[in-house]
């Protein structure tokens, strides 16, 4: 199963061979959940819960939290950590020791999720006291050991980045067009069959540079790609 979302790119072709591309943001597919993950476990007495869960913006991250504190609203503890978009990108990195010893619980939430490769996801790990102290040494493992064991076992899809661009055409070089269209991994979102044929295709951010190249190539410069604003 896979997943897209819709970027805006600009794409400037020279048709006499030259042309560039400015990508506004990295292209490059990452993990994120599949779906709900749980992980519990019983450390001297105290029950540490961890809920891994797919969210793909702070606010979304946030959201979560909240949801898992209702839930656990007699719970001693509901620390957390999130990186609410692409995985190596910090500035929507967030965590909160929740009243747990500064440094022992957000941090080493954070560290597991960031280190994992896998974006968009929060971690909240639901502590029930047992009333025997961990020290801070032992919560630290025990939060950040919590969350390292529920990424074991979370199961994950690749998103991938995705534009659409205007191909403007004619008759006769369809054939070749959907057979780029094809080797590309693109799909069609649209057709109008006038004088030309104007099509809006649906393909991989990394990919449009050299489907771009080759339908320049193939075409002798006499097919139009531009992308469509707004994406």
């Amino acid at each position: 199963m896979q997943i897209f979302i819709g970027v805006e790119i600009a794409v400037v072709i020279d048709f006499s061979h030259h042309f560039k591309s400015t990508i506004t943001m990295n292209d490059q597919p990452y993990l994120i959940p599949a779906q709900l993950t749980l992980y519990e476990e019983e450390i001297k007495k105290s029950v540490f819960i961890t809920h891994l869960s797919h969210t793909p913006s702070i606010e979304s991250a946030k959201a979560f939290v909240d949801d898992i504190k209702q839930q656990h609203s007699t719970a001693r503890h509901n620390c957390w950590g999130f990186v609410a978009g692409r995985p190596e990108d910090s500035m929507k990195w967030g965590f909160s020791d929740d009243g747990e010893p500064s440094g022992t619980a957000g941090k080493p939430i954070l560290a597991q999720l960031s280190g994992s490769g896998v974006g968009e996801v929060t971690a909240v790990v639901t502590r029930y006291s047992g009333g025997i102290k961990l020290g801070t040494g032992g919560l630290v493992k025990a939060y950040g050991g919590g969350v390292q064991q529920a990424l074991k076992l979370l199961q994950t899809i690749e998103k991938k980045i995705t534009t659409q661009l205007k191909l403007e055409l004619d008759y006769g070089f369809m054939p070749t067009m959907q057979s780029l269209i094809n080797q590309y991994e693109a799909h069609e979102v649209s057709a109008d069959y006038s004088d030309q044929v104007k099509l809006v295709i649906e393909i991989e951010l990394r990919k449009v540079d050299d489907f771009t190249q080759s339908v320049v190539n193939k075409s002798g410069a006499k097919a139009l790609v531009t992308p469509l604003k707004g994406q």
